[in-house]
């Protein structure tokens, strides 16, 4: 009987340290999952169910655009007298006009869009910049994967960091909406890549380039080595770093 008692005290005990063991491992699971989201969100790393949509971003820094923020444009722009329009809130011909002269008389890259330093010198509210910072994010993202979908993360944020490079280069235009439609740029524009849905790793490509990570040494061309329609004027370019089959050059 005494056996018997030593028996069902030891299972007793047994199942009682089994039960806590069970407790401690499922604290351990929130934590680390807590932290988990807690160290992505530092380092930038985005839920793959997070809504990008290039196509449905509202873009507030050229034609086709449209909202309470593009009103606030043409509001300032009215107000110094380079708007003579309706504040209607849609970035047309009349709008773009009226920013082009604006940057002009200001000394600012006349390209019609309002980016980052347009809309500081419109004295405009920082909520707006803010927006267009996230413009930039989604633009600069589909560029990065456009020109280097399949490549490694390095190349990716290589090449945003090419089209930064350019906007403050004195030879280009100075926003980054400007540098990726200038005519004749990039070749995604063209070929279509530049409308293919958006891979996850640029977004986080394109904050990392934006948060001055150049892993190319001011770079503002690229080519591709293997490509046998890059042209010799770029091939002829003082390179500055490899990355896979990309040079990248000054």
């Amino acid at each position: 009987m005494k056996n018997k008692k030593n028996i069902s005290i030891i299972f007793a005990s047994a199942g009682k340290l089994f039960m806590l063991a069970c407790y401690c491992v499922l604290i351990c699971a929130a934590v680390l999952f807590s932290f988990k989201s807690v160290f992505n969100s530092l380092i930038g790393v985005e839920n793959k169910n997070a809504a990008y949509n290039f196509k449905t971003a509202e873009v507030l820094s050229k034609i086709g655009s449209r909202g309470e923020d593009v009103a606030k444009i043409q509001s300032a722009l009215k107000n110094l007298g380079y708007y003579l329009g309706g504040v209607d809130g849609i970035f047309g011909v009349k709008t773009q006009d009226a920013v082009t002269r604006f940057q002009k008389a200001r000394g600012l890259a006349a390209d019609g869009i309002a980016g980052t330093q347009t809309l500081k010198a419109l004295g405009l509210q920082t909520d707006i910049q803010a927006a267009n910072s996230e413009n930039d994010i989604n633009l600069l993202a589909r560029l990065i994967s456009a020109e280097s979908r399949g490549k490694t993360y390095f190349g990716q944020v290589a090449v945003g960091a090419v089209v930064l490079n350019r906007v403050k280069h004195p030879s280009f235009p100075n926003s980054i909406s400007a540098v990726i439609y200038q005519p004749d740029a990039f070749s995604c524009i063209k070929d279509g890549q530049f409308d293919e849905p958006v891979v996850e790793s640029a977004y986080r490509a394109a904050r990392d380039a934006l948060n001055n990570i150049d892993p190319v040494g001011g770079a503002t061309y690229f080519y591709n080595t293997k490509s046998t329609a890059t042209s010799q004027w770029l091939r002829s370019r003082p390179a500055i770093a490899a990355i896979g089959s990309y040079t990248f050059c000054s």
